[in-house]
């Protein structure tokens, strides 16, 4: 339920047939058995049902396809076109032909699906999860896993209650580089670590995504269907965010079904820090932002500033999208300040940054390239996952995980809503003595959609 892709064609049987990349992707905390009597054998075949076949769906589909013993068995979309181009990915690739629903429902009604992709749009992540939990399938969801805490506690829980094994599509878990740079930070060459920073910076000035007026919606969506628990409003092209423009669905821009820049790439960032750091959440945060320059339709900030407090160390994170310069040409990233050594990390590598005095001059050290980057990293991650399934054990980008990394900037964005600092327990998962803080951390779901 993403967005259609665009530019020249290339060959799906291309994409498909490429060699998947053989490096396990082991975390660096250990592996957590957790027994299930539906377990799959090691030489089990293992049926996978996508729900939501837009850009980020279709790329999940071919990374799955791609492995050994894995067949697409079902594919849902409320949005026919984005159901085709999935269609014609597995038929260009010789796969089978799947079957087709737009109710995800039924999809989980079949007893031969194994494994459930949920790659729609966030605001239904939660019931696309619980679902197909209770329905005995095991679960492969995209971040942020939810639009606000209580979600992702809950899918959590069911999760652990239900015994399948869910994975967060936070695939830079996967990569060698980042799990050494989590290895550095851990094993203390940082000396002491006082201060986080994550950023991103983008220009889209002045037009943004634009300012389309609401409209009947196209004859091929059902777009009740996709609004699904969030509030009924009329059709808007970029609320549903699939454009022919080359972009990302848009949809994440808008309050109802996501939580904007804050969620969409600071989950990515903040789910290093706190694998690196070892923290479940802050004590205390506070954010400033809003609409300062673009002139187009969305509800979430062009210019955000975040700082959570973790009571040992603070972390910021910084979002532009009307000016993408930095002093450095780092355009995103993460950087662990430490007292012997600063480490920078991206997708590109990382690179080990010592205090002026013991270098005598500045000089950037040289990055150490990352091994894996963009669709091999996605691979390995998937490969992971699988190999989960056959043996029961917890992956690298647990349920847990993607709940803690997503409820991290959740608060912040609760934080600049309201305009004020809050003091948060990580632990309980509450704000401490504020009940409209509190109040946020939940939903309201429109019937008949509950997490009951």
């Amino acid at each position: 339920m993403s967005q259609q892709e665009n530019g020249k064609k290339i060959s799906r049987r291309k994409v498909f047939s490429s060699a998947a990349l053989a490096l396990a992707a082991a975390g660096v905390a250990p592996s957590i058995a957790v027994g299930h009597s539906g377990a799959a054998g090691a030489n089990d075949a293992i049926n996978v049902g996508v729900i939501g076949t837009g850009r980020m769906g279709r790329s999940n589909m071919r990374a799955f396809a791609r492995e050994d013993g894995v067949r697409i068995a079902a594919l849902c979309d409320v949005y026919r076109p984005n159901l085709q181009l999935a269609l014609d990915d597995l038929k260009e690739a010789e796969k089978p032909a799947p079957r087709e629903f737009k109710d995800f429902r039924r999809l989980l009604d079949m007893k031969e699906i194994d494994v459930v992709v949920a790659a729609t749009p966030d605001h239904w992540h939660p019931v696309n999860t619980v679902m197909a939990c209770r329905a005995g399938k095991d679960v492969y969801v995209e971040k942020p896993v939810s639009v606000v805490v209580e979600e992702g506690r809950i899918m959590t829980e069911v999760a652990r209650e239900t015994g399948r094994i869910v994975g967060v599509g936070t695939q830079q878990r996967s990569g060698e580089h980042f799990q050494r740079a989590v290895e550095i930070v851990r094993g203390g060459q940082l000396g002491k670590i006082t201060k986080v920073s994550t950023w991103n910076y983008e220009n889209e000035y002045p037009e943004g995504i634009g300012y389309p007026a609401d409209c009947a919606s196209p004859a091929d969506l059902d777009w009740d269907m996709w609004l699904g628990p969030a509030p009924k409003v009329p059709f808007n092209w970029n609320k549903f965010g699939v454009v022919d423009d080359g972009r990302w669905s848009s949809f994440r821009w808008f309050w109802d079904y996501a939580g904007g820049m804050m969620t969409d790439w600071g989950t990515h960032l903040l789910d290093i820090v706190l694998w690196a750091m070892d923290v479940r959440g802050p004590k205390h945060v506070t954010a400033w932002g809003g609409k300062y320059g673009l002139l187009d339709n969305r509800d979430t900030p062009d210019t955000m500033t975040a700082i959570w407090d973790f009571g040992k160390f603070i972390c910021t994170y910084e979002n532009r999208k009307c000016s993408r310069h930095s002093a450095d040409n780092r355009g995103y990233g993460i950087i662990f300040h430490g007292s012997e050594a600063s480490l920078f990390v991206d997708r590109s590598g990382y690179s080990l940054e010592p205090e002026l005095e013991t270098i005598g001059k500045e000089t950037r050290p040289r990055m150490v390239p990352a091994t894996s980057r963009g669709s091999k990293q996605h691979q390995t991650h998937v490969k992971a996952y699988l190999e989960c399934i056959k043996t029961r054990k917890r992956f690298v980008s647990d349920i847990e995980d993607g709940h803690l990394a997503s409820a991290t900037p959740h608060l912040a964005n609760v934080a600049m809503r309201l305009g004020r600092t809050l003091q948060y327990d990580p632990d309980k998962e509450r704000f401490v003595g504020d009940s409209e803080a509190n109040a946020m951390l939940r939903r309201q779901y429109r019937a008949p959609w509950t997490l009951s």
